[in-house]
């Protein structure tokens, strides 16, 4: 039987290589199902504990009767005037609030989630404006015994003990809903205002259960709010970032200040029956479902995973091909230039484990974590082929080289997930390191006509 030329060799080691790319690819669609799986056990996990949480307020609600024409058709046009209840949304021209977030973990089977709880306090201070013809008020017309102080959050199902609202040394009582202009959830403390001055403040505090992340909504003139936590992988989300913080490895802790000229919202406006309308006093901020938030509008933490094992599963598989080129070159080098044949099968067996590393690394992660997997798995998979080739190559010495090949490219794919900003360079500088020493090494060889050096070269 005439023997294959070089380049015939080659197009079948590339066709090998093309069908390996199904398992691979079998192999990405397995990440992404087993992390869709962790994340909806996380999801179960966290039911019925708090979701991830936004708060926000207080803001001060006033009712006052306002008369707006109404057009009654009966027969004929008649316009006449129409006294409707309206409120008057006040935030507050300061607060100055701290949050102390307690994380734990929580698991089920090989699943783990983050969750805590968060005791916030605070103070807010109120003015209501003397000039309320401005925004279209009659000041007689308030019912200053009727007014509100409501909190907004965004999972009340995550209210854990109740909170306390004092005006004074006087503890109000409070009412569930009636969340803030921002949050359409919460709690609301009816007030009677009518022996009040007109400048107060209030002093708040509540706990609040949740997971993953904790946000403010800043409503005021001057916003300060400091937070801090023994979680020592926060991430600063939102639209605004603290101007100071400081992050250990015991902890964190953050300090925002937000201006009111930063919200670019008026502290006054009107709401009535039908919602929010705009009116003289300005615009009332869009709001902010329960559950949800804009990454504009809100201050947040996010309590992070130091390392997410399936995105660094995922990054990994997509150099399963440099892996399969690597060893493929290598046996095709021992064949065309060492004189030792290597069959279709045996390209097709050593690219299976090739690929089985892949999955051998995202089971073994779940269990015992990322690291530990990937030493694991790597070792297993490189005695396995080293074993293997020098069957293959009938010589434990080119064994050998497949196996100091495999473990040279373990080392650096680790390197290249833990370098990530690196990793397109380290890759490159690796594939011209390759190109440029199979280039030499095949540079005398007659593609066509199959020449050989001696087989004792390899």
């Amino acid at each position: 039987m005439t023997e294959p030329t070089p380049s015939r060799k080659l197009f079948r080691a590339l066709l090998i290589g093309v069908l390996l790319s199904v398992p691979i690819f079998v192999t990405w669609l397995l990440v992404y199902d087993r992390q869709s799986q962790s994340e909806q056990a996380r999801a179960s996990i966290a039911e019925g504990w708090g979701g991830p949480q936004v708060i926000a307020g207080p803001e001060l609600s006033i009712p006052f009767k306002a008369t707006v024409p109404a057009t009654i058709s009966n027969g004929q046009t008649v316009t006449q005037a129409t006294t409707v209840e309206r409120r008057l949304t006040l935030a507050p021209v300061g607060v100055d609030a701290g949050t102390k977030i307690m994380p734990e973990r929580r698991s089920r089977s090989i699943y783990e989630v983050v969750i805590y709880r968060a005791e916030t306090s605070g103070r807010a201070t109120f003015a209501i404006p003397e000039d309320l013809g401005k925004y279209g008020v009659d000041a007689s017309t308030l019912e200053l015994g009727r007014a509100e102080l409501r909190f907004g959050v965004a999972d009340a199902r995550g209210l854990t003990a109740n909170p306390v609202v004092r005006i004074g040394q006087r503890v109000l009582p409070l009412g569930p809903g009636n969340g803030t202009s921002l949050i359409t959830s919460g709690f609301y403390a009816p007030v009677d205002l009518t022996a009040q001055p007109a400048r107060f403040s209030v002093d708040f505090a509540f706990a609040l259960r949740g997971n993953q992340s904790i946000a403010l909504a800043p409503r005021a003139g001057d916003t300060r709010w400091k937070v801090g936590s023994t979680w020592p992988n926060p991430s600063f989300t939102g639209g605004f970032l603290p101007e100071r913080r400081s992050v250990t490895n015991d902890g964190f802790d953050a300090e925002y200040r937000i201006g009111n000229l930063a919200l670019g919202r008026a502290l006054v406006f009107l709401d009535g029956a039908g919602g929010p309308q705009v009116d003289t006093g300005g615009t009332p901020p869009p709001p902010v479902i329960a559950g949800q938030r804009s990454a504009s509008a809100v201050a947040g933490v996010d309590l992070m995973e130091p390392v997410d094992l399936y995105s660094q599963v995922d990054r990994a598989t997509k150099y399963g091909f440099l892996f399969i080129g690597f060893t493929f070159l290598a046996y095709l080098l021992f064949d065309i230039i060492g004189g030792v044949r290597v069959a279709a099968i045996e390209y097709l067996l050593a690219g299976a484990a090739l690929v089985l590393f892949f999955v051998l690394l995202l089971a073994l992660a779940e269990v015992i974590g990322f690291t530990p997997a990937y030493v694991l798995a790597a070792g297993a998979i490189a005695g396995l082929n080293t074993a293997y080739s020098a069957a293959v190559l009938k010589s434990w010495r080119r064994g050998a080289v497949i196996g100091a090949i495999l473990l040279g490219l373990y080392a650096m794919l680790y390197i290249l997930l833990s370098l990530e900003a690196y990793s397109l360079l380290i890759g490159s500088l690796l594939l011209f390191a390759a190109l440029a020493g199979t280039m030499y090494v095949t540079r005398r060889l007659d593609w066509t006509g199959g020449a050989r050096t001696d087989p004792a070269a390899l």
